[in-house]
Order: C-alpha cells, then structure tokens, then sequence
C-alpha cells in the first residue's frame, strides 16, 4: 500500500508532539499546559451543555463564538474563523495558500510544525535563523514567489516576541500573508491584533490551549480580514469544532478577570524560575509566554535525563546548528519548587 502514498509523504519524517506520560506521579512542564484549572463558567456551560443536543451537528460557522472573540478584540465576527486548536488553523492556512513546490517561510528555531505542514504540501521552505537577539531583518525573509510566512509570536522556543511595530514592519516587507502565530499570546504584553486594520496580509491565530487552560478540548481561531476569511472557510472542515469545545471557548472568553488572574500567577512564577535558572549558570532570554528557554549551562541532555528520573519531565530540544536546550513550562509554585530543589540535588 506504501507504493500508492505521494512519495513527499513517505520521505515526510512528522512532527513529533511533547511525551504525554500515561503513569501518574510526573510533576508535567513539558507542554506547556496552563497549570491552572479553567473558569468555573467554562465548567458550568460544559455540564449544561451534556444533553440531547449532543445527537445534533454543531454549528459549522461558530457564530456564537465568533461574537464572543469578535467582542473581546474589537472586531467584526466576520473577521474570525474558528478551529480544532489552532494546529487545525495553521493547516488550513497552509492548505489555502501553499501549492506544490511554492515557497513558505519560517524563523529558526521555532515552532516545529510549519516545516512539517509545508512538506505535506510538498511545498520549499525558506527558513531564515534568528539573529543571537532573537531579532529578524525582513529583508531577509523577503523573497520573490513567498506564498506565506508562519511568525511564532511570542516565539518557542525561546519565548522571546517582536515588538508589534517590528511585526508591522515585517508585514510591510512581505509580499504574501503573515501569520501571527499568537498561541502564547496571553502571556505577552502586547499582540499583533491591531495590525489587522491596518495590514489586509496580517494574519493572527490564537488558542485555547495555554491562556485558557483548555488544551484538552482543542479549539483556536484566527482574526483575518473578512475576505480572507470568506476563503478560508472553504476550505476547513465542515463540522471542525465540536459543540462542547464551542461552548467551553466561548465561556472562557467571557470570563477575562479569571483569565487575567491566572495570568498573573504564571507571568509572576515566570519571572521567579528566570532568575532561579540565571543564578545557576542558565542563559534564559525574557520570556513572554508560559515556559522559559534555558541554553548555556549544565549539559542539557543528562539534565533532562536526571529530572525524568525523578519524576520531573521537561522538553529537550535540539535545533541543528545550536546546542540541546531545556524548555520548561510555567508549573504551579509548589511545582516549580520541586523542579529547583531536584535539580539543584542532582547537578
């Protein structure tokens, strides 16, 4: 049967997703999960929502939902497009722009996936690295033919983000569409969102999965001008969000003083780990989502090893060119002190 599969697949190695443990007992900062639980108006819209309505499709266009997103931002619904995570959007976007053998561009080291959603295109890739800042010059990622250019803002793994007029100032250089990969977004202090208006090729997804604390009922969205969303539906899914994940999202998204708190809490224990992680030898660039990006001190890999040991598991990982680094995602307190007490006891 392999014969019959499209050779760009075959030779396709995957992305590969953070180790979801199936044993209990692992303090968990590998993912990037928020370690909060969601809003109890995210839990009390679920369990109102469990009945016979479930036999029936969910609603193929989200419209309550984009209402919801379109309130918070400042937009119009028919600037939002709902998807199964925000994973689902970016291949979607992928599917509507790039062709076989065109060209998308993506920063290095970032997120993982885009180079893997090209390929399944069988599309090139134009990969541009980060300058040691965490900066990009548009010029060089400027190219003839560039049919889409996928930013991850804030950025993983560093956790670094452009400011938003460098975001402009990339856009303006672009002949295609950018997409503002804003899955961390709510941890940054200022987004891209505003662009929008101002910028017809700026593109911002966002999801529920950091922010929200909803990373198990998989839903993100865009924000797009209308015409390109008009597009864009053509070419998801049908049916691509579910009716539960529709109405936990829209739920979380009406309840922002929660979602501000625990912010907070995260942003606050972010800065505690940073300097933990810089007394003991770490480089960690300022962090604008919930994980930090440690380089430079004890060997990664064995680090990595020895926290597994104990039950601790954070992400290794290894961009060619660059030395292994230890992400870690933003735990509870009590998590994050157990993090430090074992790493210091095994350094």
């Amino acid at each position: 049967m392999n014969a019959s599969l499209q050779p760009h697949i075959l030779d396709l190695a995957g992305y590969v997703p953070g180790e979801q443990p199936q044993g209990g007992g692992f303090i968990k900062l590998n993912t990037n999960e928020n370690p909060y639980p969601p809003s109890p108006r995210v839990i009390s819209a679920l369990a109102d929502a469990i009945g016979d309505r479930l036999r029936l499709y969910p609603d193929p266009l989200a419209t309550e939902f984009r209402r919801a997103a379109a309130d918070l931002h400042g937009v119009s619904p028919d600037m939002i497009m709902a998807g199964n995570g925000s994973d689902d959007i970016l291949t979607i976007l992928t599917r509507a722009f790039v062709g076989v053998g065109e060209i998308a561009a993506y920063p290095t080291p970032s997120y993982l996936l885009y180079s893997t959603l090209i390929r399944i295109q069988d599309g090139r890739e134009h990969v541009v690295p980060f300058s040691a800042d965490w900066k990009l010059r548009p010029a060089d990622v400027a190219r003839a033919g560039l049919k889409l250019v996928y930013l991850a803002n804030p950025n993983s793994p560093s956790g670094t983000a452009l400011s938003r007029g460098e975001v402009a100032d990339l856009a303006a250089a672009l002949p295609c569409p950018l997409v503002v990969d804003e899955a961390y977004g709510d941890f940054a202090d200022e987004h891209a969102i505003p662009l929008v208006r101002d910028f017809p090729n700026v593109i911002v997804t966002r999801t529920f999965s950091k922010g929200y604390s909803l990373a198990g009922i998989r839903l993100g969205y865009l924000i797009a001008r209308p015409e390109i969303v008009e597009q864009l539906v053509k070419v998801k899914d049908s049916y691509n969000c579910d009716a539960l994940s529709l109405v936990a999202g829209t739920a979380a998204l009406r309840d922002q003083d929660y979602h501000d708190r625990m912010r907070d809490r995260v942003v606050a224990t972010r800065s505690r780990l940073t300097a933990a992680l810089r007394k003991m030898g770490y480089s960690v660039p300022d962090s604008q989502a919930n994980f930090v990006w440690a380089t430079g001190g004890p060997p990664a890999e064995p680090t990595f090893a020895r926290l597994k040991e104990r039950k601790i598991l954070v992400r290794l990982m290894k961009y060619e060119g660059m030395e292994p680094g230890l992400r870690i995602s933003i735990g509870t307190d009590a998590e994050i002190d157990r993090l430090l007490e074992v790493w210091n006891e095994t350094a």
